[in-house]
């Protein structure tokens, strides 16, 4: 077996690993805290340190890592040096950020979520001052994903994912009681140090030395300054949303802000499995082969053909059994039944953003590999107006599911703008194959969701516990949606099963 055979496997494998530490890290959560305003307050606080990690893991990386195998081509030598310099002086910015940023939380927080329970208020804000301490950590953290993705070096940056959401896990559980909803972020803090160590020696063990320098080729620096503000910007216009949704849900009902991050996280684990295995391969290819057209082309149509095949069933299914998932992950300790309920209703309402970001994925990085973040700004730029309009116009109708709602429609429309800037550019073949692979794929999922719908209709398989619930539906759809594809979409069958051999 080829070592990027074994690296793919190793990855999927650790990938998954890290959603089901989230699993234990959130069925803790709802058993010691349930749905309250320690949660939400917690939950606050967290949307904050998410922005930190989308903007080096995101934006720093889409940035960089183009750069980065473009100048080592050339010259290994200058791209090292270049790399070091940068990797220094972005932690040291942070660390002007940690001794700052610390003493303005008190007023900070109340800022930006206005009007809250003062509970939420004052958890938000000590949890808050505990990642502000270790910005830099979490930063560095963040950095060496991108320079041991350059080396095409996969599988520690998921074992430092792994360790930091486990870590939480497992100070939830031990020590929950004596530090409350505040072991949840120690743990996360020791999760990230031991990363950040983890990675740090396998890019050593690279090649890489470490030199107390922040020098950097000046065409180096000012193409990665041109290129880093749009990117860090666009990386975060996500988590910005999100981030807005929380600040309009903290208005509404006790618990809102839970049961939209507990919604969310069930329809992301797709996506946070496809990102960080299959987009973040392709995204090393596309960086490779921006002077093949052809290559270029079909690499970017193979990754939207992987994506709806696998997504789109997924998504589909989840509506289905959305509501026993839920019940299975928290629905124990202080997380009730109503509380599951009212998960599920956001759950419904965000099950489109399991299709829109996993192509979302591989558009952006598309974008990316050809330097156009600045198309993308200008268009990431246009959602948060988008998303703040729509929870204005939503939040009162609907509550928080209108949140949700507006999260889906503000995707969709992401999703539409951003392929129109990347495929008309494309040969007119390679957009038409594109443009019929819905078509190709829904028969498939129609076939899988019409029998899954009848036998949760017409049996009592609804009143057996969640886990045998799953159990029974889950691989009944899973045959019925291959079957399914075998028989309607056979050529893209076939080269999933081959990309999956190899």
């Amino acid at each position: 077996m080829s070592k990027l055979k074994r690296t793919a496997l190793v990855i999927t494998f650790l990938a998954i690993l890290v959603k089901l530490s989230g699993f234990l890290r959130e069925s803790i959560i709802a058993r010691q805290f349930g749905a309250n305003e320690y949660t939400d307050g917690y939950l606050l606080s967290f949307s904050f340190i998410t922005l930190v990690v989308a903007m080096i893991s995101g934006g720093f990386n889409n940035v960089f890592l183009p750069l980065y195998v473009k100048y080592k081509k050339n010259n290994p030598a200058t791209a090292e040096k270049n790399a070091n310099g940068i990797m220094n002086a972005t932690v040291l910015i942070f660390f002007g950020v940690t001794l700052v940023g610390f003493f303005f939380v008190p007023t900070l927080v109340p800022f930006i979520f206005g009007q809250m329970n003062p509970t939420t208020e004052q958890v938000a804000i000590e949890v808050t001052q505990v990642f502000f301490l270790f910005m830099s950590a979490i930063a560095l953290n963040g950095i060496l994903e991108s320079y041991l993705q350059g080396r095409r070096i996969f599988v520690p940056v998921q074992t430092a994912k792994l360790l930091a959401t486990l870590m939480g896990a497992i100070f939830a559980l031990l020590f929950s009681e004596r530090w409350g909803i505040h072991s949840l972020a120690y743990g996360f803090i020791v999760g990230v140090l031991l990363g950040t160590v983890i990675q740090f020696y396998y890019l050593q063990k690279s090649g890489f030395r470490w030199k107390p320098s922040v020098k950097v080729e000046k065409s180096f620096q000012a193409t990665f300054l041109v290129l880093l503000f749009p990117a860090l910007l666009n990386s975060v216009v996500g988590q910005i949303n999100m981030f807005v949704n929380k600040l309009f849900a903290s208005g509404t009902v006790e618990g809102a802000v839970t049961y939209l991050n507990n919604a969310s996280l069930l329809v992301n684990i797709p996506n946070a499995i496809y990102a960080t295995t299959v987009a973040a391969i392709i995204f090393t290819l596309l960086s490779e082969q921006v002077d093949d057209p052809k290559k270029f082309q079909w690499t970017v149509f193979r990754g939207l053909e992987l994506s709806l095949i696998t997504l789109l069933p997924i998504a589909v299914g989840l509506l289905l059994v959305g509501e026993a998932a839920i019940s299975f992950v928290y629905e124990r300790g202080f997380f009730t039944g109503v509380d599951t309920v009212n998960t599920y209703v956001a759950l419904v309402m965000y099950v489109p953003l399991i299709v829109t970001q996993g192509l979302q994925y591989i558009i952006s990085k598309s974008m990316y590999a050809r330097g156009k973040t600045a198309i993308i700004l200008k268009i990431s730029s246009t959602t948060i107006l988008l998303n703040i309009i729509l929870n204005y116009l939503l939040v009162g109708p609907f509550g928080y599911p209108g949140l949700a709602i507006s999260a889906s429609i503000v995707s969709v429309y992401y999703l539409g703008v951003t392929s129109y800037f990347v495929l008309r550019d494309f040969d007119m073949e390679e957009r038409t194959r594109v443009g019929t692979l819905l078509v190709r794929v829904l028969p498939a999922t129609v076939l899988m969701a019409g029998p899954l719908y009848l036998v949760m209709r017409y049996t009592r398989v609804d009143e057996l516990y969640s886990l045998l619930q799953l159990v029974i539906l889950i691989p009944l759809g899973a045959v019925l949606y291959i079957g399914g594809t075998y028989v309607f979409y056979r050529e893209g069958f076939r080269r999933v099963v081959g990309l999956v051999r190899k």
